[in-house]
């Protein structure tokens, strides 16, 4: 059987920097050539980032994208790399009109390419198009109709695009028909928890369908609210994995397989295939190589357990949102409460101690415990750390305006909002709010107060996960020998915004355990009023939990952006107007 050193190099794109991102492609390459490779391939959109969004309908941005292709492909022949074929995605345009879905020639495409010998000899587009959850891809593209197959050493390589594989038909059954050795995957599919296992799945099942190895090469890193975390996979055609590559962490998985020769070309399928698909093929090299003794195997990269993998989502999320908008230093007020101690462990994580500031702002109502978990977060973790009092501003405008009630405690918010606001400016910081998915879907929040920031680490972590998250890493740095960041007396104490003597959280809201069951079912999984009472929950608690949920639209819409987790977070994923009367009722 012809062998064949595949590359699959997961690396962090950032969308619109085409030459950081085509500096990357040539580094990963350079690499990928000394460990010998002989086809080497890059994620969905590396030369563009992922997701584009409305830069795809800027005709100026989608001409810089392939010209950034062309000169790739002339640079890595001058670097003497151009006899390596390389699979690269980029962002592309029509050559024809598409009747059918009322765009003219020229609309765009998101496309990969393969450059070899300085040129650009293969391009296709993605012929599966999301249009769900983050996905609006049918807004900006328009399919492929071809199945391009790359003939390398004797193997025929069929080529797909992320949503190619992710849904029935297309590619998949027609690498089967044209009688393909390997179909290489190349994609940018966002990191939502547990998804790792049903991308394996996945990989399994469309192996054994196009009855061929089947490689998987996945983006990593961050972009806005989005996640990436790499878990490259190669499976055999019976679905038996022969290499993983690690979960959020750039890298080259390299490995020796053996494949199918390819038919004689006079043999070799031709037309169309499954689908409707046209094949495309192009022949870099017919010759097999010569019969070498494999060395590398790929191996596989250490599994995260749940609670590793979040945490780290969140981190890589934060690192990426920082560094990609050129920002160094974070701050932070640190309440004493939980939200804040879990943001500020992750914001050290991500950036450094160094690089993260942290304010105690205590009012009158704010408890000594709460002012000594917030000293002792800082001294644990090592970041800086200050205390100013918002005491004489808050009797200031007390005594302009002389509130009571929710309005003299959300004024208390409001002016921590503004101080964090003012030590940005002053100092470059920039702010992270804490709130998290529980109290952001319930509008348990103040506006213009604790929702004050540039990006929330947390938004898409309900309370309970909250917990469980801070309880995992103080346990994960016992296990290193570290002293664990977050004090016991913050995972232990009642939740509570401390603006009025004695208050905690329950006052306003259910339990948090309850709380957050209900909010799964009716957020994530969109069940209605009757479904989640069948459930097992009390009905008056699930209406007015319902209500809460409803008229808080306005305030989710004004929140930062934040790291998404989960298969529907406030965002992209749950789109609802913010004037809507229609509320759930009973059958």
């Amino acid at each position: 059987m012809p062998q064949l050193r595949l590359a699959l190099n997961q690396i962090d794109s950032t969308v619109g920097d085409l030459a950081g991102n085509a500096e990357a492609v040539v580094h990963w390459t350079r690499h990928a050539a000394a460990q010998g490779a002989h086809l080497v391939a890059f994620p969905e959109m590396t030369l563009t980032g992922y997701p584009v969004e409305d830069l795809a309908l800027r005709p100026s941005f989608v001409e810089a994208s392939r010209a950034a292709l062309a000169a790739l492909g002339r640079r890595l022949a001058d670097e003497g790399l151009g006899e390596l074929p390389v699979v690269v995605g980029y962002l592309d345009r029509s050559e024809r009109a598409a009747p059918r879905l009322g765009r003219p020639a020229g609309s765009p495409e998101n496309a990969a390419a393969v450059l070899h010998r300085g040129e650009v000899v293969l391009r296709f587009a993605k012929h599966h198009l999301p249009n769900y959850g983050v996905f609006d891809e049918y807004r900006y593209f328009v399919q492929g109709d071809t199945l391009p197959v790359l003939r390398v050493h004797g193997v025929d390589v069929a080529l797909a695009i992320c949503e190619d594989l992710w849904q029935e038909g297309g590619r998949v059954p027609a690498a089967r028909s044209a009688g393909a050795g390997l179909l290489l995957s190349v994609n940018a599919s966002p990191y939502e928890r547990n998804k790792d296992d049903t991308r394996l799945e996945l990989v399994r099942k469309r192996a054994q369908e196009a009855g061929c190895t089947t490689a998987y090469v996945a983006m990593m890193g961050g972009q806005d609210e989005l996640v990436f975390d790499g878990d490259s996979i190669v499976v055999d055609a019976a679905g038996d994995v022969l290499a993983r590559a690690p979960q959020f962490s750039e890298g080259c998985l390299v490995l020796d397989l053996d494949l199918p020769a390819a038919a004689p070309l006079a043999d070799a399928p031709d037309g169309v295939v499954d689908d409707g698909l046209r094949i495309d093929r192009v022949v870099v090299s017919e010759e097999p190589l010569p019969a070498y003794e494999p060395e590398v195997t790929g191996g596989f990269a250490h599994r995260l357990d749940d609670d590793e993998e979040v945490y780290s989502a969140l981190v890589v999320g934060l690192r990426a949102y920082v560094a990609k908008n050129g920002f160094r230093s974070v701050l932070i007020g640190l309440s004493g409460g939980i939200d804040s101690a879990l943001v500020a462990a992750i914001a050290c994580d991500a950036l450094g101690a160094a690089n993260v500031y942290g304010v105690s702002m205590p009012s009158k109502y704010s408890s000594d415990h709460s002012r000594g978990d917030a000293a002792e977060l800082a001294r644990r973790t090592g970041l800086n750390f200050r205390t100013v009092s918002v005491e004489p501003m808050f009797d200031a405008y007390m005594g302009a305006l002389a509130l009571t009630g929710l309005a003299e405690e959300n004024l208390q918010s409001r002016l921590r909002g503004t101080m964090l606001m003012a030590l940005s400016n002053e100092e470059g910081h920039i702010v992270l709010a804490p709130g998290n998915k529980s109290e952001l879907a319930v509008g348990y929040s103040t506006l213009y107060g604790d929702s004050v920031g540039a990006y929330g680490p947390i938004k898409d972590v309900y309370k309970t996960d909250v917990f469980r998250l801070a309880r995992w890493r103080n346990r994960a740095a016992e296990e290193r020998g570290q002293t664990p960041p977050i004090p016991e007396n913050t995972l232990t104490k009642p939740p509570s915004a401390e603006l009025r003597p004695g208050q905690v959280d329950t006052d306003s809201l259910p339990d948090y355990g309850v709380l957050d069951r209900i909010l799964e079912l009716y957020v994530d999984r969109d069940r209605g009023r009757d479904e989640i009472v069948a459930a097992g929950f009390d009905a008056e608690l699930v209406a007015r939990t319902l209500r809460m949920v409803d008229i808080a639209e306005y305030k989710r819409r004004q929140y930062p952006p934040g790291t998404k987790i989960s298969a529907k977070g406030f965002g992209k994923d749950r789109r609802l107007p913010i004037t809507n009367r229609w509320r759930e009722k009973t059958s």
